[in-house]
């Protein structure tokens, strides 16, 4: 596939900012099916205020539906649906990256 540089605007900012030959390359390699929408300072801010939100949010004491273990999640979980110790959690996230 033959990428070439583009000139995209930041949907925060407005700037104009180019989505490089080996950014489009690293998006391709990666499934991505969408162009950046932010240029680099905008996603930068975006992720470190996301990050520090984070750091804010309200845990939800859970038992894992694995190994019965109790535990702490980021969200209210829904009924019907499994909620995961970060260990299984990752258990069952490797053997389902596993089987695509």
């Amino acid at each position: 596939m033959d990428f070439t540089e583009k000139t995209l605007s930041c949907a925060d900012c407005n700037s104009d900012f180019v989505f490089t030959i080996g950014e489009q390359e690293f998006y391709a390699e990666r499934g991505f099916q969408n162009e950046p929408k932010r240029c680099k300072d905008c996603r930068n801010n975006r992720r470190s205020s996301r990050q520090s939100s984070s750091k804010d949010r309200e845990m939800v004491s859970v038992v894992c539906d694995d190994c019965g273990s109790k535990t702490e999640v980021p969200f209210t979980p829904v009924n019907g649906k499994p909620v995961y110790c970060k260990e299984c959690y990752q258990l069952h996230r490797s053997s389902l990256s596993a089987s695509a």
